[in-house]
């Protein structure tokens, strides 16, 4: 499903990763965990092809993805990943409903449709009665549960996830943790998420530990 292949990124003499090698099947939920500064958000938007890397090779489904031309790569991009971060990203100015129609929209899919899948996807979520609602007017576990049907919109293969409960409290953060295998039993997706929780991290399928630009350990979590 997603492969990595010796992945190396330098920020001037800074070497933050330092030959990655990774493989991760369909429909696991994996979480990526250690210290600050050991390479893991780096990491994960190489994975997600947000970032280059100075050398290796990211495969998704067979595909090497920065093989590709940058507006194609940019289509499979749309396609075929959702992205979840800490910070919700969600533009102020739009609804919920907006919110999440976004991704749709940049993919050219048909009106109706996009506004009828973000519906669905909000109900899903528990948001029904909040699509009208710009992001000021939600609570933070609301904001973050838009920004998770954001994801979803576009019906993507893979969810990355970069800290996503960082900025949510003790009773939010166990909800959308509860999501994220919620989403992987219901869609089959496969979720990967960097993650200073070490309970979330505890729950997953594969637990990969991270220090100084190198994967530590691959602890296998799933009976």
């Amino acid at each position: 499903m997603i492969v990595s292949k010796n992945i190396t990124k330098s920020f001037g003499n800074l070497k933050v990763l330092k030959g990655v090698d990774l493989t991760v099947e369909r429909g696991e939920v994996v979480s990526i965990v250690g210290p600050s500064g050991a390479g893991k958000s780096t990491f994960l938007q190489i994975m997600g092809t947000l970032s280059r890397p100075d050398s290796g090779e990211i495969l998704i489904n067979g595909v090497s993805v920065f093989a590709q031309k940058q507006d194609t790569l940019a289509q499979f991009r749309n396609k075929h990943i959702g992205f979840v971060f800490q910070f919700h990203h969600l533009l102020p100015e739009f609804t919920a409903l907006e919110n999440v129609c976004i991704p749709g929209f940049i993919a050219k899919a048909d009106k109706t449709q996009t506004l009828d899948r973000a519906t669905e996807l909000l109900d899903f979520l528990g948001l029904s009665e909040r699509m009208e609602h710009k992001p000021d007017e939600l609570s933070g576990g609301e904001q973050q549960r838009v920004a998770v049907a954001r994801a979803l919109m576009n019906k993507p293969d893979i969810i990355l996830a970069d800290e996503p409960s960082g900025n949510l409290d003790s009773h939010n953060r166990t909800e959308l943790h509860k999501l994220f295998f919620e989403l992987r039993n219901k869609f089959n997706q496969t979720i990967v998420i960097v993650t200073h929780d070490e309970t979330l991290a505890a729950m997953s399928d594969k637990k990969l530990t991270m220090i100084d630009g190198n994967l530590a350990s691959i602890k296998e979590i799933k009976e």
